[in-house]
This record gives structure tokens, C-alpha cells and sequence, in this order.
């Protein structure tokens, strides 16, 4: 250990350090100078006695924070993800890149040049036609125990509805386009204009506070208020029912949330 000066003032150094079993802390104490050495003809300091306390606490298990919700993570693969626009496309463009190449003899090949340029050219017309018209999936997110209760309490109605918003569709001009046709009533006198009409950003599987499934529908809608949705409530639970209640709330950024809560519950029994 090396040598250090005191200071000219009284000081107290505390050191604490945790540990799993046990928190210990050491104090390091030095008493003040005397009169004679505050003198200033007192030029060399004398040494400096040194008091060293332990503290021997053990830990408080209680205090532990409780495990927060776990999201569960999708990155498996399965053909809901696969954009057939790209495939397409990528397949025809390789088929008439290397046809061509082929033709020219800059490939080997040659041959096989024109079934290539045979199939790869409606390949990349087809590819580019479903890439125009593709409309991708939307994020879910799910935690683990709606995961646990998505089998045995979510509606069939509920589970179409994940499965068609997070896969690629085609034709569509967006997500649940039919539902919210019918629920905002798109042009009519007691609706809204189409262009106004709210956009599906994500969805989220969750249990609420009395333990049932809910499936919340997050939509970005600038020109809408949260009263279009409350008054239109009562729809959403009657189109997506039976089985169905709904409840709407205001997010940030101009975005609203629509829980879609199955009115089943988990029967112990029946697993």
C-alpha cells in the first residue's frame, strides 16, 4: 500500500461494495491536526492514526425486482414471410441474364439459352406484377403468456385476423380493408371519406388485468379524433365477434389502439 499525504482538512472516505450474500462497508477516519500542528512553524506533518470499521449486512432477497412481461421473438422462417414478388422477379431476371449470356456465347450453355429466355421472361413479368401489388405484413408483437392463451381462448375470427395481417397480400390496397369499409362506412353520409380512412401499423398480443386474451389493433389516422373510434366501438366488437368485446384508446403520434378482447376464458380442466 503507498503513502498518501492527508489532507489539510478533516476527511472521511466511505467505500461500500455489493455483493450477492452480503454488503460490507469500510470507513476510512482521520482525526483532525492538533493546535501545535496548525501552527505554521510546524512544517512536518505527523502521522496520522487510522481507524478501519467493518459492516457485515446480509442481503434482503425481498428486494429483488419482479420479472417484467417477456416478448417473444419471431424470426423463425415460414412462407408467410416470403414475398413472392421477389422470388419472381429474382428468378426471372437470373434466368434471362445468364439466357442471354448463353445466346451470345459469353456463357456456357448455349443449348439451354432459349428455354431460359422461354421461362424467364414471363418469371420477370409475373415477379414484377406481384411486387407492384404486394402488401406487406405489419409487426407483431406477443408476449409470452398471451402466447400461452392464444390457442385456447382467442376466437377463430382472432387468429384469421393475425395470420392475414402478417403475411404478404396481394391486390389489397391495405390491411383489413373490408373491416374498415364497413365499420367507417368509406363515403357514405354517417361515415368518413376514404382518404381519412386509418392504417394498420402493428398489432400486439396481451392478456388484461382479468386474465383474458386481446388482440390490440394499433391504427395511424391524422385526420381522425378518438371520437370516431369510440362511437364506432360497438362495430368493431360486433364485426369481429361473436365472442368480441372492444376497446378503444389514444397513442402518440396521431395513433389508436383497438383492442379486440376475447370474452373466453382459460378452463384448467380442458388442458
Amino acid at each position: 500500500m503507498k503513502a498518501i499525504s492527508p489532507p489539510s482538512t478533516a476527511a472521511i472516505i466511505i467505500h461500500s461494495h455489493h455483493h450477492y450474500l452480503n454488503h460490507r462497508r469500510w470507513f476510512l477516519y482521520t482525526p483532525p491536526r492538533s493546535s501545535r500542528q496548525c501552527h505554521p512553524s510546524a512544517s512536518i506533518p505527523r502521522p496520522h492514526n487510522l481507524k478501519l470499521t467493518f459492516i457485515t449486512k446480509a442481503a434482503d432477497s425481498t428486494s429483488q425486482p419482479s420479472p417484467a412481461k417477456t416478448i417473444l421473438s419471431d424470426d423463425g422462417f415460414s412462407f408467410s414471410k416470403l414475398s413472392f414478388g421477389v422470388v419472381g422477379l429474382g428468378v426471372g431476371i437470373s434466368l434471362l441474364s445468364y439466357g442471354f449470356g448463353a445466346y451470345f456465347n459469353i456463357l456456357p450453355g448455349s443449348e439451354w439459352s432459349a428455354i431460359m429466355l422461354t421461362y424467364g421472361f414471363p418469371l420477370a413479368i409475373i415477379g414484377m406484377a406481384l411486387k407492384y401489388a404486394e402488401l406487406k405484413p405489419v409487426p407483431c408483437v406477443t408476449y409470452s403468456d398471451a402466447q400461452m392463451l392464444r390457442e385456447t381462448c382467442a376466437t377463430p375470427i382472432l387468429k384469421q385476423v393475425r395470420n392475414d395481417v402478417t403475411r404478404y397480400r396481394y391486390g389489397d390496397e391495405q390491411h383489413l380493408d373490408e373491416a374498415l369499409k364497413r365499420i367507417f362506412q368509406f363515403g357514405l353520409g354517417r361515415g368518413i371519406p376514404r382518404r381519412n380512412a386509418p392504417i394498420l401499423q402493428m398489432i400486439r398480443e396481451e392478456v388484461t388485468e382479468d386474465g383474458k386474451y386481446c388482440l390490440v389493433l394499433v391504427f395511424e389516422a391524422k385526420a381522425l379524433e378518438l371520437s370516431d373510434f369510440e362511437k364506432r366501438q360497438g362495430k368493431f366488437a360486433s364485426f369481429f365477434g361473436p365472442g368480441i368485446s372492444a376497446e378503444v384508446g389514444k397513442g402518440e403520434n396521431n395513433l389508436y389502439e383497438v383492442g379486440l378482447i376475447s370474452n373466453s376464458t382459460y378452463n384448467a380442466s380442458t388442458s
